[in-house]
């Protein structure tokens, strides 16, 4: 199976994602949806594991070997690098490639709020970018991540699995991290990460309690602490974080949360109505006092009401920004309607219901929402 060649036609096609499978030509996602690449012909299991194996280390087959599962990542040579996964499935092999763009764009030109470029600045704190998987979690992150690069004279490591966007030293110093080639576990890393003089810290994934606690460490004791989460929205965002921790360590976890948090920026992509590939819908959380305090007290429920209500600190809900989108003519009301959080309140923002009244949730002047491009690569 020519993998470079199916990987060459995928990125000629502006594809995200291209999916190897026994018995199925090769497949991409292109604005969301699956297309077979007829012309490549079914994958037969093996060559498909002769190909796949070619483009592994020793090391990379044993391991994949031992768990049948593997990240890596892979480039092409003046094409594009890729997010790699290898599994297991009906005992043949399977893969699935992600593009990840040599570039890395702007936030303005993903079409993230302006409010998301001042978390570069920030001194010191944790930032969280939340989304279910494929979300672009990634790209909003490198992008941040790039502009504190242009900005700071500063040290930034990332701890990543795999590493996706390579970051060239500009005015900071960036190193990168990759678990399993160059450290054991994000836990590991992040541990030995404070001797290593650090101003930004960026943790590709905060996936157990050891790698929670100590990011919430960090972003105590002066470091900016950037992060991912597979959540939906703000509020349960501030929830999962404390709730992997036992019951009786919690209120010390809310305590030390509501200090540490700067901002929580969830996100979506949503198919376009107005040319192709996706557009980028957002949730932003600012941690003002009045939110700090909600986190403190536990009453995480009242969070959705002051984002409502805070777009002069550069708040606004899912649907504010997907009511926005629709609006602007960007993506049709049906989808918006199904990547809403709150059908009625959603309703209401796109005037959807007679005489509805903007109230508190309305998108208000100073709400600046992106309105950039993901583009098809997502």
């Amino acid at each position: 199976m020519p993998i470079d060649e199916v990987l060459r036609e995928m990125v000629r096609l502006g594809a995200s994602d291209a999916h190897f499978t026994t018995g199925s030509p090769p497949m991409v996602r292109l604005s969301g949806a699956l297309q077979p690449l007829e012309q490549f012909g079914p994958v037969m299991p093996d060559g498909l594991r002769r190909s796949l194996y070619a483009i592994l280390t020793q090391k990379q087959r044993e391991r994949y070997e031992e768990e049948l599962e593997l990240d890596v990542s892979y480039a092409v040579r003046g094409l594009a690098r890729f997010r790699v996964n290898v599994y297991q499935q009906r005992e043949s092999i399977g893969a699935a490639f992600r593009v990840i763009p040599y570039e890395i764009k702007p936030l303005e030109e993903l079409g993230v709020p302006a409010v998301v470029g001042t978390f570069a600045g920030l001194p010191r704190g944790l930032v969280l970018v939340t989304g279910p998987t494929g979300s672009g979690k990634s790209t909003t992150l490198a992008s941040i991540i790039d502009l504190a690069n242009r900005t700071r004279q500063d040290h930034i490591m990332t701890v990543e699995d795999p590493i996706e966007f390579l970051h060239r030293h500009k005015k900071s110093l960036v190193n990168q991290r990759e678990v399993g080639a160059d450290t054991h576990s994000f836990a590991n890393a992040l541990k030995h990460v404070l001797r290593q003089d650090p101003d930004i810290i960026l943790v590709g994934e905060m996936r157990d309690l050891e790698t929670i606690s100590v990011a919430l460490t960090a972003a105590e004791t002066g470091h900016l602490v950037f992060a991912t989460l597979h959540t939906q929205d703000a509020a349960q965002t501030i929830d999962r974080v404390i709730d992997v921790f036992p019951s009786h360590q919690q209120a010390q976890v809310r305590t030390q949360l509501a200090g540490a948090i700067q901002a929580v920026v969830c996100q979506t992509l949503c198919k376009r109505a107005d040319g192709p590939g996706r557009a980028v819908a957002t949730e932003v959380l600012v941690a003002t006092p009045a939110i700090r305090n909600l986190i403190r007290e536990g009453k995480t429920h009242q969070i959705y009401s002051s984002m409502q209500a805070g777009a002069k600190q550069g708040m606004h809900t899912m649907d504010q920004h997907l009511a926005d989108l629709v609006k602007q003519g960007k993506i049709t009301y049906e989808v918006g309607l199904e990547k809403s959080h709150h059908a009625e309140d959603y309703n209401r923002l796109t005037g959807r219901f007679s005489g509805a009244s903007q109230g508190a949730a309305g998108m208000g002047d100073e709400v600046t929402m992106g309105s950039g491009s993901y583009g098809q690569a997502f």
